[in-house]
């Protein structure tokens, strides 16, 4: 079952969308709120799939509440339901699924509903296709293969500080060199599933070991600080408060 999550300040709005989501097979309303400080709430407790989420939450802005939900979830899919038209572009800067525009069109929430079913099924069929994993011997389970554009390197894992996802390509930083791979995010994480890296914002992994201050930065991130660099990263606030717990 795909969990949809809607925010709208217009209760009216919420029912409508309710009933829409709830017709098509597959789909389930796990949570109807009206404001940020809720949303956030119920975005903790029911991990939805997807989020119907309006631009103006009597004042507050839902732009920032997507944000604060695609960094604690980068697969969560947004979509942006208003009546604000001129926010297009910076909704799709934070990975909007779509934008639509009230009044809704039934027609085109269900073909945004399919998409999204597809899509996720899809992944599911990749998922379950994939080989098995060759095993590692155990003397080089410290090693990350990293290929790049004109060479490949084998790095001690220890001496990665952080990875970084950048425009097109993902950057793994060192104490003495930056080194550039078409790799993602997600497949490095995979490989670094040590209890020593953590991904810590969509865009970020870094070693725990290298970290020398974390310093707030807005209302729900934070920058990391490390030793024998001065690259930074984002934090989420959800894991910052990890991190605390760890060295509680």
């Amino acid at each position: 079952m795909i969990k949809v999550m809607l925010i709208d300040d217009e209760p009216e709005i919420r029912r409508l969308l309710h009933k829409m989501v709830e017709k098509q097979p597959d789909y389930q309303v796990v949570s109807e709120c009206g404001d940020f400080a809720g949303a956030v709430k119920d975005f903790a407790v029911y991990k939805p799939d997807v989020v119907f989420m309006d631009i103006d939450l009597s004042g507050e802005s839902g732009l920032e509440c997507a944000k604060v939900f695609t960094e604690l979830n980068p697969k969560l899919k947004v979509i942006f339901a208003t009546a604000h038209s001129e926010y297009m572009a910076n909704a799709f800067e934070i990975y909007a699924f779509d934008y639509l525009v009230k009044p809704f069109n039934m027609e085109r929430v269900v073909k945004t509903l399919d998409r999204i079913r597809s899509s996720m099924a899809e992944k599911t069929l990749q998922d379950d296709a994939l080989p098995d994993k060759v095993v590692k011997p155990e003397h080089y389970k410290n090693k990350l293969f990293i290929k790049g554009k004109e060479q490949a390197c084998l790095l001690n894992m220890e001496e990665i500080i952080l990875v970084e996802k950048l425009e097109g390509y993902t950057s793994i930083v060192t104490a003495k060199e930056r080194y550039r791979t078409s790799i993602s995010l997600s497949d490095i994480e995979e490989k670094l599933s040590t209890g020593e890296f953590m991904r810590c914002h969509k865009s970020y992994i870094i070693n725990i070991s290298q970290i020398v201050r974390i310093e707030p930065y807005g209302r729900w991130t934070y920058v990391v600080k490390f030793k024998d660099t001065d690259e930074t990263a984002l934090m989420t606030a959800q894991n910052y408060e990890e991190i605390k717990k760890m060295f509680a």
